[in-house]
């Protein structure tokens, strides 16, 4: 594996959701991210998954500096900008940059194309304003298939895959080495997903970029991913190459996951077994003692109540936080 681009250690995000107590004398917080920890190296497109509330987006929104961290450390090309702010962490941001999930909302429907793509290069002083910076937003259009025209018209007159392919070239605007993916096409139709996906792997190609590929659709981050972190309440709780989390998963979670995942075939699809997790996620402001997924897993025995699972290498490149495999 070359050289890690990203790394984060012990990673804990924690929010402030209000005051319990006869009087509220205690401080409510709710541990969205606990004790994560990955490395992620160039060119490499890291996949976190999970279900909604796991602590996926926080993560990826705690790297790019957006929520303030509890503890843990995050180092970017070899330095540690956990603490970073002001203009330091402008400069560091030029080349971390976001896909948000919603390319509808993600867009100001008062500017046209040209003024959405160049806004980055404008803030970071590339250029003095949108008419200067043209020559560069008709290089990320054709970058990204639209084009050149397209940078007259506002975002209403463009299809949810062409809003995302706009939000692709904005992010590509300062030469990034990491992108964040925030679910980047599970607001699109099937259809589109795949040539947004598609377009991804070509630019990572080209430009020699570096993912972390957000998502809960585990087919499209098998298709995308080189290796597979998958979280639950806000613990990571296993990490493997692609192909090693489909054919042989550990976490009970992660065989949950992946038996909900439908085939295409209908005869195969009718007679197979799904794995269904019973229960509800576990309160994050009062978690359970113990590994989090013990209240729901059917493999549970005494110490996972008593215990966290450390994460610990089960295979040659496979780590899991399970006592029982």
């Amino acid at each position: 594996m070359s050289e890690a681009l990203l790394e984060v250690q012990g990673l804990t995000v924690k929010y402030d959701v209000g005051r319990e107590g006869f009087w509220g004398q205690h401080q409510t917080r709710l541990t969205a991210v606990d004790d994560v920890s990955f490395s992620i190296a160039r060119g490499e497109t890291f996949g976190l998954v999970g279900e909604s509330g796991s602590g996926k987006t926080t993560t990826g929104r705690a790297i790019l500096g957006k929520v303030p961290i509890a503890s843990g450390r995050v180092i970017f090309a070899g330095r540690d900008i956990t603490e970073v702010e002001g203009r330091e962490r402008r400069a560091i941001r030029r080349n971390m940059q976001l896909i948000p999930q919603n390319p509808y909302g993600s867009l100001n429907p008062r500017m046209k194309v040209r003024e959405i793509i160049s806004e980055p290069l404008v803030v970071h002083r590339r250029f003095k304003n949108a008419k200067g910076a043209t020559e560069r937003v008709v290089e990320l259009l054709e970058l990204t298939g639209m084009n050149p025209d397209d940078m007259h018209k506002y975002p209403h007159a463009f299809s949810g895959g062409q809003r995302q392919r706009i939000v692709i070239a904005r992010a590509l605007a300062l030469n990034p080495d990491l992108i964040i993916a925030d679910e980047p096409v599970s607001a699109l139709d099937v259809s589109i997903q795949a040539q947004v996906v598609n377009l991804l792997q070509d630019l990572q190609q080209r430009l020699r970029l570096t993912y972390i590929f957000i998502a809960h659709d585990l087919a499209v981050v098998r298709h995308i991913s080189h290796r597979i972190g998958i979280m639950y309440a806000g613990k990571l709780v296993e990490v493997a190459k692609g192909e090693s989390v489909y054919r042989s998963p550990i976490h009970p979670y992660t065989e949950a996951l992946l038996s909900s995942v439908p085939i295409p075939d209908p005869r195969i699809e009718r007679g197979r077994a799904v794995q269904v997790i019973a229960g509800e996620p576990p309160d994050l402001i009062h978690p359970p003692m113990g590994c989090r997924f013990h209240t729901r897993c059917p493999l549970a025995e005494p110490r996972c109540r008593e215990a966290a699972p450390p994460m610990e290498a089960k295979a040659p490149g496979h780590e899991a936080a399970c006592w029982v495999r």
